[in-house]
């Protein structure tokens, strides 16, 4: 639960609106009623009474209305349906979510990351003019695997964010980054990157049907690859457990697809045998990696296994997961609802999910009253009350 007596010591700064985008709505109401519940428990108690200004404590909604229709060519813009003056203004996309779409030229459409993403733009350019400041929280980074060239390549993620900085947004607020360097691109304006370790353990330590054992000698942390070791490491110290990480051995004297093929699977860290392998990444995309390290581990002996990432993307479906959990090599993914999920993928056995949204609405509630992310999330503290015997070095 986040520190609501430290948010509640100062008075927001404006008052808050969060408009979300087509395919966040679900999350946005999560949100809104979780800040609904900060405000009143702060009202009980310390209360924001030094504001009389504050159009806030009238307000049952904080969400605002906003749509991007389009006409029969697919040309779209941005309708505000109130007043955004003076506001401190949230606004929530999903770029990933495929689900939405529209009618152009007699077909149906399905929304991209590159519509979402002019379709945020849309909506900053209909409120910039009126709105006290502007926040971006976009919890898949648009264009976030394009962070760097390897070849003649454009760096869209770069781009995309001076764009955001250039239009008059304040703060970008992002889940996880791909690689969180990319905030170099932006120096001199607010790029912040939430990492959702502590909603990932106290999901799997607190659910019955996957209980995981917090002794060392059980629990191990693993990175799939060596551009993940950084969370592995992040969440191993947490939990004070060892971490292994796997690299893939490629033959560079012929390419297929553009790379050379994978002749093994490398693994370098102790011995998994009789383990819970905690598999860690920022996103399930086709899942084949995941799946490989998985199967790898199993071939180790490891008693079971767990995928861990922020974002489940699922591109190429849920058949292979499901080959591999009733083959035993997988034992339960989780994934966060930070970004769209077929109700499919919610059906499964297999899936667990980290709400983020109590967290999300937390982070939203302090950059509205400017205190400090840290203390008001208190992230380590909660940790090792929820696991109280994984200390580092026990």
């Amino acid at each position: 639960m986040a520190n609501q007596n430290m948010c509640n010591a100062a008075v927001p700064i404006a008052p808050l609106k969060i408009a979300a985008l087509e395919g966040s709505c679900g999350l946005a109401q999560k949100v809104n009623r979780h800040i609904l519940e900060f405000r009143n428990n702060g009202k009980a108690g310390r209360g924001c009474q030094g504001n009389p200004d504050s159009r806030d404590d009238a307000m049952d909604s904080f969400l605002l209305g906003v749509s991007c229709p389009r006409s029969e060519t697919g040309e779209a813009k941005a309708a505000i349906q109130e007043s955004v003056r003076g506001t401190d203004l949230f606004l929530l996309a999903d770029v990933t979510c495929h689900s939405v779409t529209y009618p152009a030229w007699g077909h149906v459409n399905h929304l991209s990351p590159d519509g979402h993403f002019q379709n945020l733009k849309r909506v900053i350019g209909a409120c910039v003019a009126a709105a006290y400041r502007i926040n971006v929280m976009m919890p898949f980074l648009y264009e976030g695997r394009q962070h760097r060239r390897d070849q003649r390549e454009s760096l869209d993620c770069a781009i995309a964010l001076n764009e955001l900085a250039a239009m008059g947004v304040s703060n970008i607020i992002t889940f996880d980054a791909h690689d969180p360097r990319v905030e170099n691109a932006v120096p001199l304006d607010g790029f912040d990157n939430f990492m959702p370790t502590y909603p990932f353990i106290r999901t799997l330590f607190c659910h019955g049907g996957h209980p995981l054992e917090t002794d060392k000698s059980r629990l191990m942390a693993i990175s799939p690859d060596e551009g993940s070791m950084g969370r592995a490491v992040y969440l191993a110290n947490h939990l004070g457990v060892d971490m292994g990480v796997f690299y893939k051995r490629r033959d560079y004297s012929r390419a297929i697809d553009g790379r050379g093929p994978v002749v093994a699977h490398e693994f370098l860290g102790p011995p998994v045998k009789g383990k819970t392998a905690l598999i860690i990444d920022d996103m399930i995309a086709s899942g084949e990696s995941m799946l490989d390290t998985a199967r790898e581990l199993k071939r180790r002996e490891a008693a079971k296994v767990v995928i861990c990432c922020t974002f489940g993307l699922f591109t190429k479906g849920l058949e292979k997961f499901d080959e591999f959990y009733h083959k035993g090599y997988i034992d339960c993914v989780a994934t966060t609802n930070l970004n769209y999920r077929p109700q499919e993928l919610l059906q499964r056995e297999w899936y667990l999910e980290a709400d983020m949204s109590r967290y999300v609405a937390a982070i939203i509630y302090a950059f509205n009253h400017n205190r400090p992310i840290g203390k008001t999330l208190g992230l380590a503290d909660k940790t090792q009350r929820l696991v109280p015997n994984c200390r580092p070095g026990t």
